[in-house]
């Protein structure tokens, strides 16, 4: 950022670069709104147009010149490019080349000067109906969708109508024209114009307008920049689409549209719908709804299935199945430890069964013991006291027995 320049400073403390002076110069410049935008007549000289597509030349006049460029993307933009020694009317802003450190006019828009006159006195009555509101952003009016009757104000044997017509039958055949024939130059056209707007605004049927008309020079369009023209397009109830000439060309009737198009068949695609997006959209949107429907279906589904199984589990046949499938697991249990129980038993049986075979006499014989007792008397002989020298004996073993005599 660069402070202020004093030029008449006495001081020479703090000398300024040839660079910062020149930037100093061009802010300044591009400071003032008067230099900014605006028109300027002369005399072309040295007019050379680079490879680039750029253009450069000399505008002169008896006193003075000015270096001007053009820029490609501008260039391409006119109908009219000028040689030397052509007077012209050249549109634009001044800035400065720093590099050069000369100040030259950056021209946007260059027409011949012999319709100067009429220039000026566009842009006069231009400023003049912007400044009562009729261009206001806020007039304009939004574009019905899907129009079924378009009303078109152009001559019926020009080109623009045909380019029209082919433009809606490509893209929306639905829709239906309603030509409200006029003239589109001449001293007669503006008021025919008027007359075609009102017809169509006095129908009910009529959901948009196009005013069209082919490209022309600035005297074959002045028609549209007739100011009765433009306050009969800005007062229209039915939303209005202004193509008149060709993209570098701007009317009054431009302005005042709710819609400016470039072209007439530009007019035509900006009013309607291209009907072969609309069906592949309504495609989309249909193969989105089935997916949609498909997916709530399933997701219906599965709710169905979850609230049909807590059902079945709910419900007394599913209780008594349950309760029955509950009895058979407890009686099978109970048999189990009925079993289990005899099972515990009988070796508790057969163990105690062992033990009196162990303590039974038969048991003892088993064991090579014997049993004594008298052969007369049978009674057991327990002690050595019992028995005397003679005594008939009966000696039991475990297979058996055998007579015996004590000695």
């Amino acid at each position: 950022m660069f402070e202020q320049l004093d030029l008449f400073a006495s001081t020479y403390s703090q000398p300024y670069t040839v660079s910062q002076l020149t930037a100093h110069i061009g802010r300044l410049i591009d400071r003032d709104t008067a230099l900014s935008d605006l028109w300027l007549e002369g005399e072309v000289s040295n007019f050379t147009q680079a490879s680039s597509g750029h253009c450069y030349f000399t505008l002169k006049d008896g006193g003075a010149q000015i270096r001007c460029v053009m820029w490609r993307s501008d260039a391409r933009r006119q109908s009219y490019l000028p040689s030397d020694g052509d007077q012209v009317l050249g549109h634009g802003r001044v800035g400065v080349y720093e590099v050069r450190g000369v100040y030259q006019l950056y021209v946007d828009q260059i027409r011949p000067a012999g319709v100067g006159d009429l220039y000026r006195q566009f842009e006069r009555l231009k400023a003049r109906l912007e400044k009562e509101g009729l261009f206001a952003p806020e007039r304009k009016r939004p574009l019905p969708r899907f129009p079924r009757r378009i009303g078109v104000v152009t001559s019926p044997g020009a080109a623009a109508l045909r380019d029209i017509v082919n433009v809606l039958r490509r893209r929306f055949s639905l829709a239906t024209l309603l030509l409200s024939p006029t003239l589109v130059q001449g001293d007669a056209a503006p008021a025919q114009i008027v007359d075609a707007l009102e017809a169509l605004n006095a129908r009910n049927d009529v959901d948009v307008i196009l005013v069209a008309r082919g490209g022309g020079s600035l005297e074959e369009l002045w028609a549209f920049n007739d100011e009765r023209v433009a306050r009969a397009v800005a007062g229209s109830r039915i939303p209005v689409i202004c193509g008149v000439g060709h993209e570098t060309d701007f009317s009054l009737a431009d302005f005042a549209a709710d819609k400016r198009a470039p072209t007439p068949s530009s007019a035509a695609e900006l009013a309607v719908p291209d009907q072969a997006e609309l069906r592949a959209q309504v495609e989309t949107w249909s193969d989105d709804l089935a997916r949609t429907l498909l997916a709530r279906i399933d997701q219906r589904r599965w709710r169905l299935n979850d609230q049909l199984r807590a059902l079945r589990h709910l419900s007394p046949s599913s209780q008594m199945t349950q309760a029955r499938q509950r009895i058979d697991d407890l009686v099978a249990r109970a048999e189990q430890a009925v079993r289990q129980e005899i099972r515990l038993r009988r070796e508790r049986l057969d163990g105690l069964h062992g033990r009196l075979r162990g303590l039974s006499p038969e048991g003892t014989l088993q064991r090579g013991f014997a049993i004594v007792s008298g052969r007369e008397d049978g009674a057991l002989v327990r002690s050595v006291a019992q028995v005397s020298s003679g005594d008939l004996l009966r000696i039991r073993v475990a297979d058996g027995e055998f007579p015996a005599e004590a000695s």
